[in-house]
């Protein structure tokens, strides 16, 4: 079995399993299944490994899977005619993305890269509308899903005016620590400066420079691996004129307390 529509052959089809039971139990739409339904589905999700770098989905090839992060970290992009990208969305652990384009049946519009190795779960396109059809919970959960995502794309086009890279680099942190599009990441997001930057389009010195500020106006905590919300609320906000936050004096980054790159996870 295939999973995915990659340029080329790659890691992730050749990686393609079953899903183990610890990985099925965080897939946030199972536990809003029956029994029966939930035993169907949970027998149809497979997993496969993607490379940094590796398209999961890309521009003009047809859905065959809607797909989900389990580990790592995604970002859904597209090409300008002008030979640059704009990226639209980080994909964090916890988040399925792409409902639109499997209910609809139509080619993507978009790039799905990983930034990092990632384990990607796939739910088949038959699979997907037979939980349409048949399963309630399962339909609320797809709503819910394309309303908190077209909040989160009105956002990121608010925040991509903003000429203020502090503003932006709070914007889309906040926007990969929602809890309902990427349930995986808690308190926690597990990310570099580099992959921040790539997300955001600012150099990774200004991303440091802001994840300095935020931090000292309280709203995260930057610790090894990753970054740490504190305060969601101030978070969006992303300190836009009249927002209040407390003012605290922003120390640098020490060594100790940069953001690094995770160790390999053993599978």
């Amino acid at each position: 079995m295939t999973i995915g529509n990659t340029a080329s052959s790659g890691s992730i089809r050749d990686t393609v399993r079953a899903a183990h039971p610890h990985e099925l139990d965080n897939i946030p739409w199972l536990h809003t299944l029956t029994p029966a339904e939930r035993k169907r589905a949970e027998a149809a999700v497979v997993v496969g490994d993607a490379d940094a770098g590796e398209l999961v989905c890309r521009v003009g090839r047809s859905p065959t899977y809607w797909f989900g992060v389990v580990e790592g970290l995604l970002k859904m992009s597209n090409d300008n005619a002008d030979g640059t990208s704009m990226t639209y969305s980080g994909l964090p652990p916890g988040g399925w993305f792409g409902e639109g384009t499997v209910m609809k049946r139509e080619p993507y519009r978009y790039n799905i890269q990983a930034l990092r190795r990632s384990l990607v779960a796939g739910l088949p396109i038959d699979e997907f509308h037979w939980l349409l059809d048949h399963s309630i919970g399962f339909n609320r959960f797809v709503m819910n899903q394309l309303n908190e995502r077209l909040a989160q794309f009105i956002a990121a086009r608010e925040a991509d005016r903003l000429n203020n890279p502090d503003a932006r680099v709070a914007r889309n942190l906040a926007a990969l620590f929602n809890p309902v599009l990427f349930p995986g990441v808690g308190e926690l997001l597990r990310i570099t400066q580099q992959e921040l930057a790539y997300l955001i389009g600012l150099s990774r010195q200004r991303v440091n420079e802001a994840l300095r500020t935020l931090e000292g106006q309280g709203a995260i905590r930057v610790e090894y691996g990753g970054v740490r919300v504190t305060d969601l609320v101030a978070l969006r906000a992303g300190g836009l004129p009249g927002t209040r936050w407390p003012v605290k004096t922003a120390k640098p980054v020490s060594p100790t307390h940069a953001i690094h790159p995770m160790p390999p996870k053993a599978r």
